[in-house]
């Protein structure tokens, strides 16, 4: 059950955006970003980045990532997203956790990626939770298979905006019981941003 679930990741990994950030500096590059004016971007946030900025990092790992502005080099992404991410900044956590899964210019290693979707997910990091559910769901990784944590982790994900979590959501639940589903949602109602995510549930480990 590996296929499917790389191909959602590696969909979502292309998918990864910016957010804005009231910080000085930093909305310029930004703004000259999301207006495709690269050569300002990489401009203004190269600086910042080499400064210590997490968002700046973030951004100019996109860029690197995605060969705007400069050309693509996958060694740059993941060095400047990992610098973001060991800061805190959970779209990065997301990106070196995708790299780590894929073996994108990193050695693979799938418990690697497990930590860092984790990080981000805890954050509520809505493509982070979706992955985790569809680890949770395939049994991959070294994640064990628990439909309970993975409904959560789609409940999760759904609430902050992914759509592939809503269909994922709606496949799971054919398969699970109605005890299964409410302790799923008891999960996802009692769970907030910035604690831990539960490891192991009572009834999801069955199915």
């Amino acid at each position: 059950m590996k296929t499917p679930f790389f191909a959602v990741l590696l969909a979502l990994c292309l998918q990864f955006g910016l957010q804005g950030s009231a910080q000085a500096g930093f909305p310029e590059g930004a703004s000259a970003y999301n207006a495709r004016n690269y050569a300002l971007a990489l401009k203004e946030v190269t600086p910042l980045a080499k400064a210590g900025h997490a968002e700046a990092q973030h951004l100019l790992g996109l860029m690197y990532y995605m060969g705007r502005g400069v050309p693509r080099d996958y060694k740059q992404a993941f060095a400047w997203h990992q610098k973001a991410a060991l800061q805190g900044k959970a779209d990065a956590q997301y990106v070196v956790g995708a790299m780590y899964y894929t073996g994108n210019s990193v050695p693979q290693d799938q418990k690697h990626a497990v930590t860092w979707f984790r990080r981000a997910a805890e954050q509520g990091h809505a493509e982070a939770q979706n992955a985790l559910g569809l680890m949770y769901r395939y049994h991959v990784a070294g994640v064990p298979q628990d439909v309970v944590l993975a409904y959560m982790l789609y409940n999760l994900a759904a609430a902050g905006g992914n759509r592939n979590a809503v269909d994922q959501r709606a496949a799971i639940a054919k398969r699970m019981t109605q005890e299964q589903i409410e302790e799923a949602q008891a999960l996802s109602r009692t769970w907030k941003p910035g604690t831990p995510l539960p490891a192991t549930s009572k009834t999801g480990g069955d199915a």
